[in-house]
């Protein structure tokens, strides 16, 4: 398949910058970071696979460049802003292999916001202009970053909830509690590769293919993550009507007599269904299946609906108390809240569980536009800006710092100032913290080369990615 044009994926206000930077400007070094907003902490994500994709190797043809030229000709109604000689340097002397230099943390790797994640520089002093023309490509990791701190920070909401509730023999159990049903919600197919595997960082539960996909083709996973199981969906469960629910239920565990299923069950009444259909006409085939049947509730407030679903279903399956006290239903019985589940709810929902006496095991959820959709890049504040320059031989620490007002009308400085100067990450008492390159020489740097002059450097596996997430 041919690659996307790559001189076409900027903004257009971009292809004057060339012009713009003031005479004599040889370099222009940047550096992307999460400036702070939902979570006080970013897990980098997601840049490995712009880099394959769009960035690799001969990164645009001469039939690019001629397309480009007409089509930008066209948007800007003028012949003087789109110079076609500067990418024509770049396939002349360097087959189209673009000549720059991009520094990053591990991927998976959990920094604190506020501090460096990657850095961009050109190699080349002719192509200065070449470094933030790619911003508007590379700032697109915000979205595979983003999913990927969402996803932990839920991981670490159900840990501490199995932590304080459930047995211990159930904690693996956390691996498949929070599952990707994404896919449908998302604006592209792209974002469902991006955003499904961010979240396998973090769980193995996913409906969303295409996650797993991208794991093994740009990450070189040695196997598929996303796992699964058979389940229902409203077609199937209403296609008799009200009064064959019953049967198409009976249907569904004959279908699969052993292991995990999962059933919508609020087509009419999820609270008749618990009590009548599972708890008691279909309880004992329950009881005596080789696995486990999910009851999905799908409408109503999260809350008091799995509270009193609970309630029917201790009643009806009976329960065990935990060693840490709470309630737990027979192993073939389980729960997921797919409808309304977000980060917030999450919580509110295990602290009610928590309150009323239920262990966290007895609850998976499902979670699909707010995992995959509802960000954006301000949920973390992403940014990328130009921190040094190199102007006719002088070297430039270059900074944005803005005024604001507050509320009350005092003049404040921006949380959007920028840093200055060439930068690394480092780690000081165990916390990272970003400090000028010539500064603290004793200590590594947690930035990497993983792109130099067209080619792939320091690439990272899946595995790795998910290790540097579980040291976090």
């Amino acid at each position: 398949m041919k690659r996307e044009n790559l001189i076409l994926l900027a903004d257009a206000y971009k292809y004057a910058h060339h012009k713009l930077y003031y005479p004599g400007t040889t370099q222009i070094y940047s550096y992307l970071e999460s400036r702070g907003g939902m979570f006080n902490e970013t897990i980098f994500f997601g840049l490995q696979y712009f880099l394959k994709q769009y960035l690799q190797g001969k990164a645009f043809t001469q039939q690019d460049l001629d397309e480009a030229e007409g089509f930008l000709l066209q948007v800007f109604g003028r012949d003087d802003v789109f110079d076609k000689s500067k990418f024509q340097y770049i396939l002349d002397k360097y087959d189209g292999r673009l000549p720059v230099k991009i520094k990053a943390v591990p991927e998976g790797t959990a920094v604190p916001t506020g501090n460096v994640l990657m850095t961009i520089e050109n190699t080349d002093p002719e192509c200065f202009w070449l470094t933030n023309f790619l911003e508007t490509l590379l700032m697109q990791v915000w979205y595979p970053c983003t999913v990927a701190t969402l996803s932990n920070q839920i991981r670490k909401v159900v840990a501490q909830y199995f932590d304080e509730t459930a047995s211990e023999a159930s904690k693996p159990a956390i691996d498949f509690v929070l599952n990707d049903f994404g896919f449908r919600g998302v604006s592209s197919v792209e974002s469902a590769k991006l955003g499904g595997a961010a979240h396998l960082l973090n769980f193995n539960g996913s409906d969303n293919l295409a996650g797993s996909s991208m794991a093994l083709s740009h990450y070189d996973a040695t196997k598929v993550y996303g796992m699964s199981i058979p389940a229902t969906e409203h077609s199937i469960c209403t296609l008799l009507g009200k009064e064959g629910e019953l049967e198409v239920f009976r249907h569904v565990l004959r279908t699969f007599p052993e292991g995990t299923i999962a059933c919508v069950s609020d087509s009419y009444n999820i609270f008749k269904a618990c009590e009548e259909y599972w708890g008691e006409e279909l309880k004992a085939e329950i009881l005596n299946r080789r696995g486990t049947l999910v009851i999905r509730p799908d409408s109503g407030d999260p809350i008091m609906t799995l509270l009193k679903i609970f309630e029917i279903l201790f009643d009806k399956f009976g329960y065990a108390v935990n060693e840490k006290g709470f309630k737990v239903l027979p192993p073939q019985v389980r729960v997921i809240q797919g409808d309304g589940v977000n980060y917030e709810a999450i919580k509110n929902i295990y602290k009610a569980l928590k309150e009323n006496g239920i262990s966290a095991e007895n609850l998976v959820l499902g979670m699909g536009g707010a995992l995959l959709q509802k960000i954006d890049r301000d949920t973390e504040r992403f940014a990328l800006k130009c921190s040094h320059a190199t102007i006719n031989g002088r070297e430039v620490n270059v900074e944005k710092s803005p005024a604001e007002m507050d509320a009350g009308g005092h003049i404040t400085e921006s949380f959007k100032k920028s840093k200055a100067g060439f930068l690394k990450l480092v780690k000081i008492n165990g916390a990272f913290k970003t400090v000028n390159q010539d500064d603290h020489s004793d200590l590594p740097d947690y930035l990497h080369t993983v792109f130099e002059n067209g080619e792939l450097v320091n690439e990272i596996n899946f595995e790795q990615a998910r290790d540097n997430v579980n040291k976090g």
